[in-house]
């Protein structure tokens, strides 16, 4: 493939930069900060727990019901584009879009390498080759508070989190991410953290039960630290309802279970913060993005194919002027021919403009709208998005027929256009510094750091979401 000179430059220039010229302090925080040191502000997130859940009559969630109608409750929360998980977490601890804190998507695609490098679970780099941005956790820290994370994505290696366990896909990373003291802890307290006792098991498939299970052990995991420790600042990721709902789909018999768990789930954490905490906790329920049934799968490989773009055998791409990386309901497309930049553009436009299931395609003039960066800034970026309609998903496949009417194993999916209702995401607060009912419209889920900033008294440098004041007690 041509690999253009140009953004080989550019990746030297980025990376002496980050190497030798950008500072890595994170700005002082004002004597503001959080006074009373046994005060607590807890974020769990329940990984694709779509809004349209919270009135679903099917779903037993008495607990977020609870905690919904004795605190503060967003109409919805719109999640960052694309829709997908290590994106949208770090956007909730930073404030700022993908395009600005730097993770782009679950994986993106190397120009100068000519291969994808994956993020999700965190395989290869750190917090810190990821994050371009201080998060409210550094920031926490900074100003002398105690921090915590259990599973949060884009947190391996991140110094700044006191008791930290990363959502981690290997029993070796796990071992070797996770903060030592925590892991004899653990060990004390009979929590198996790994799959396997010789460190070399990794993420497999799991029965519904033991996944839940699985989950119910680390919120075990996470109400220890609540206790032994005292934190000022905890992150916690729930899983099991994101998984269910790609193996089984949303509002399926399965995801109504593993919805129900989660809410048991919830209620752990709630209660442990009403023992320990009375009076001088806070607790936030988000969700990073909603969910869309799959049914039709689009290849754009396919279609890029036909157009003379992409060169293939059999199954696998072997060439061409573009690569796509799919993430569900959205797909990267970068061009490798940027001589012919322009061109291409206007021949993936045209491939695509009558494919059925496409939603939209857009090139990087149109990603500002988008909170994703030009790619000439951050050349991880792609250099257009094709984004399906609800219902559809894009497949990595060079060879069949598109689109497919195909019952996928993979029955539900994420990443589609954030402005898709099925796919806003979840937001409730509850306690301390939070005013009881109140109803908010939908809001941006940008707006969660710094709404944490203002109940620990600290600020976020160059934020982009505004905290949400109208639900914040004097």
């Amino acid at each position: 493939m041509n690999r253009p000179s140009f953004y080989r430059l550019l990746l030297v220039v980025a990376t002496f930069c980050v190497l030798f010229c950008a500072p890595q302090k994170v700005p002082a925080t004002p004597p503001t900060a959080l006074q009373n040191k046994d005060r607590i502000v807890v974020l769990v997130s329940v990984d694709g727990l779509a809004n349209f859940y919270i009135n679903d009559p099917s779903a037993e969630i008495p607990t977020l019901r609870q905690l919904a109608s004795e605190g503060a409750k967003a109409a919805s929360m719109r999640a960052s584009d694309p829709t997908v998980t290590w994106p949208n977490h770090t956007t909730l601890v930073t404030g700022v879009s993908p395009g600005v804190h730097g993770v782009v998507g679950n994986n993106y695609f190397d120009r100068v390498k000519g291969e994808k490098v994956t993020l999700i679970w965190d395989p290869t780099l750190d917090k810190g080759e990821i994050v371009k941005v201080p998060t409210i956790y550094d920031l926490a820290k900074a100003a002398g508070l105690k921090t915590a994370g259990v599973r949060w994505p884009a947190t391996r290696g991140a110094h700044a989190i006191d008791w930290n366990s990363p959502d981690l896909g290997e029993d070796s990373l796990i071992l070797k991410y996770t903060t030592p003291a925590l892991l004899e802890e653990c060990k004390e307290a009979g929590y198996k953290l790994t799959q396997k006792d010789d460190g070399t098991g990794k993420i497999g498939t799991f029965t519904l039960k033991e996944s839940i299970d699985d989950d119910t052990k680390w919120t075990n995991v996470f109400d220890m630290i609540l206790h032994k420790h005292r934190p000022n600042l905890a992150l916690f990721h729930l899983v099991e309802v994101d998984h269910t709902e790609h193996a089984d789909g949303p509002r399926s018999p399965e995801a109504y279970e593993a919805i129900k768990a989660a809410d048991g789930q919830v209620k752990q954490v709630w209660d442990e913060l009403q023992k320990d905490y009375p009076g001088k906790a806070t607790l936030i329920i988000v969700s990073d993005h909603g969910f869309s049934a799959n049914k039709i799968a689009v290849l754009p490989n396919v279609v890029l194919k036909e157009a003379g773009l992409v060169e293939a055998n059999g199954k696998k791409v072997t060439g061409g002027s573009v690569e796509v990386l799919p993430q569900g309901g959205s797909a990267f497309v970068y061009i490798l021919d940027d001589a012919n930049r322009e061109e291409i553009i206007k021949k993936v436009k045209t491939a695509f403009a009558n494919v059925e299931g496409v939603s939209s395609v857009i090139s990087s003039d149109e990603f500002a709208d988008y909170g994703i960066a030009n790619p000439r800034r951050d050349p991880h970026e792609p250099d257009m998005m094709l984004f399906a309609k609800m219902g559809y998903f894009f497949g990595d496949t060079a060879a069949g027929s598109i689109p497919v009417d195909t019952k996928p194993e993979r029955k539900g999916s994420h990443g589609h256009d954030s402005h898709f209702p099925d796919l806003h995401a979840m937001f409730i607060a509850w306690g301390d510094g939070i005013k009881p009912g109140v109803q908010l419209s939908e809001i941006d889920n940008r707006s969660v750091a710094p709404t944490i900033a203002k109940l620990l008294g600290i600020e976020i440098p160059n934020v982009e979401g505004k905290p949400l004041t109208e639900a914040l007690a004097q």
